[in-house]
């Protein structure tokens, strides 16, 4: 078979993904990163690729704002379809491929609790941590030095034998003595380099799953026919209708802790005077930053992916 494929190197795969759109990629070691629950066959490498979240829509404070779900789901439309390109660009080369999305989860662990987290095929941040992208912060996002956590991933499994990228070794989280994530999260799902992921979900995906299967609840038990012509009329019932037709909030969703993370060159330039302020800070939330330090046992099981934090 090998008469058949055209020697490649690590950097025609990444300038082939940037001519097609991708503004950052990485190749992981599949050895590193588990993907024989998908193909056993050509899961060698795992190039990971990034689109940058637009910065316009980042400045606009709400978490629930649609315009926000709209944009963030146009930019994952585009990486999807560098990444198809990317496939056929490699296949035409001689190596068959397989695209991993974001949200892609596995049917066979559902268990009939829509409100239950589910985890995706593969951590995609963690994947681009070890294809050399970034590092990963006190809630578990992936940072980049470039855009921050303002970027949505994909994957492209592919059995090419090219140079692997290497982990940065120090943390571009700052931590507890940043914890702006933790300030302006709504779901107060963050916690010392952990998430309360069933708390986000809720409002990652405010119109996801979970709300589609409770909203129809409420109308199949709903007393009398009124109420539930009522319900169906509804603006949870439209918003769901309109996610459901683009994925916009249910795919994307809730972004205030990539919004206001100072990490990431765009930070100063776009968005530093948009978030000078958190307003949804509290005492409270001050006060469980206080009590946070660096030697927990969620940090070192994430060491590898967090990085040598700076000693500030």
């Amino acid at each position: 078979m090998e008469i058949f494929r055209k020697p490649l190197t690590a950097a025609e795969i990444k300038g082939k993904a940037r001519e097609l759109g991708a503004d950052l990629v990485g190749i992981a070691d599949g050895a590193r990163v588990d993907t024989s629950h998908i193909t056993v066959l050509d899961g060698g490498r795992v190039i990971v690729l990034a689109k940058r979240l637009n910065d316009g829509v980042a400045r606009i404070r709400r978490w629930d704002d649609r315009h926000k779900y709209y944009n963030d789901e146009l930019a994952l439309t585009h990486l999807e379809e560098t990444s198809l390109e990317l496939v056929y660009w490699l296949e035409d080369c001689g190596y068959p491929a397989v695209i991993v999305p974001p949200t892609h989860v596995d049917p066979s662990r559902y268990n009939d609790r829509p409100g239950e987290h589910l985890e995706p095929m593969l951590s995609l941040a963690h994947a681009a941590v070890e294809a050399g992208l970034g590092t990963l912060g006190l809630n578990l996002q992936l940072l980049t030095p470039q855009y921050g956590p303002r970027v949505i991933l994909t994957a492209v499994l592919c059995s090419v034998d090219v140079e692997c990228d290497e982990p940065m070794k120090d943390a571009l989280c700052l931590g507890p003595s940043c914890g702006r994530c933790l300030k302006t999260c709504p779901a107060d799902a963050v916690h010392e380099w952990e998430r309360d992921w069933p708390a986000c979900d809720r409002y990652r995906s405010p119109h996801g799953f979970a709300q589609l299967s409770e909203h129809l609840e409420k109308i199949v038990e709903a007393g009398d026919a009124a109420t539930r012509k009522q319900l169906l009329r509804s603006e949870a019932s439209f918003n769901l209708w309109q996610s459901i037709l683009r994925g916009s909030g249910v795919i994307t969703g809730c972004r205030r802790c990539a919004d206001v993370c100072p990490v990431g060159a765009d930070y100063q330039a776009m968005l530093a005077d948009a978030h000078a302020e958190i307003p949804e800070n509290t005492p409270a939330k001050e006060a469980r930053l206080a009590q946070m330090g660096r030697d927990s046992t969620s940090y070192e099981k994430q060491r590898r992916y967090i990085g040598i934090l700076k000693q500030i």
